[in-house]
């Protein structure tokens, strides 16, 4: 299957020669630290680095096809390019469901919520699905795709976010490293959203500090240190008022 891939020409740019230019990019130091770092499986990894990867984006453009060819390789490196040269409006709701199964690492799961997902018709859908799965990956993969979209939807208002506290309540208690620090990660996000949105993660994150459960009481503890910050209320209070300038 990694060969067929790896032979296929999308028409712009050939697989295997993007694949070669990854090799060649590769760093043996950069690999041998992915393991630790990353939980990355060495052997489907070259040891580039995210610089590297956003240069040769660059050079390439949006290309839909290649991105799912070189996902389809199973190569670390040619599966956060992939997240990285993606078109988000050909992006299928199945398309996302596959990546999301194929998660095994959080710099995949975050790279293709944080650069591609999040950009997509269904992100709020996906949110809702995937927050109800099993798989660490899978579940993180909610929440990271929630924090994206509290950073980058410069478009929906308080509402769709206010729909999502119900998951993030309901995933608290998951004491899954990757799991509970995606939760906190995207309560952070929303908090800084609006003064409303602010308000409502900040009452959230208020009764999961007070929570008997350690991994509530962790989970809202770490909210609470970022978005009590004045910084925090600052940027919630700006982007209130740009919204209210769009009107």
């Amino acid at each position: 299957m990694a060969k067929r891939a790896a032979s296929r020409s999308t028409g712009t740019h050939d697989v295997k020669a993007v694949l070669a230019e990854l090799e060649r990019l590769g760093s043996a130091q950069v690999r041998a630290e992915m393991g630790p770092c990353f939980g990355i499986v060495v052997d489907r990894a070259h040891g580039t680095t995210m610089a590297q990867l956003r240069e040769l984006a660059k050079t390439i453009g949006r290309d839909q096809e290649l991105s799912i060819a070189l996902w389809g390789t199973g190569v670390y490196d040619a599966r956060m390019l992939a997240c990285l040269i993606g078109e988000p409006a050909q992006v299928s709701a199945a398309q996302m469901d596959a990546w999301c199964k194929d998660f095994d690492n959080w710099a995949t799961c975050d790279t293709a919520c944080f650069a591609l997902f999040d950009r997509t018709p269904h992100a709020f859908a996906k949110v809702k699905q995937w927050a109800g799965h099993k798989p660490e990956f899978e579940r993180r993969a909610a929440f990271a795709l929630l924090a994206s979209l509290a950073l980058h939807d410069k478009q929906s208002g308080d509402a769709p976010f206010l729909a999502t506290l119900p998951l993030v309540r309901a995933a608290a208690n998951d004491p899954r490293n990757f799991v509970k620090k995606g939760v906190s990660w995207a309560l952070r996000g929303i908090g800084g959203r609006s003064v409303a949105l602010r308000e409502a993660a900040m009452e959230l994150a208020e009764e999961l500090a007070a929570s008997k459960d350690a991994t509530e009481r962790w989970v809202g503890k770490d909210v609470l240190r970022d978005i009590q910050r004045p910084l925090i209320a600052r940027r919630a209070e700006q982007r209130d008022a740009t919204r209210t300038k769009r009107k």
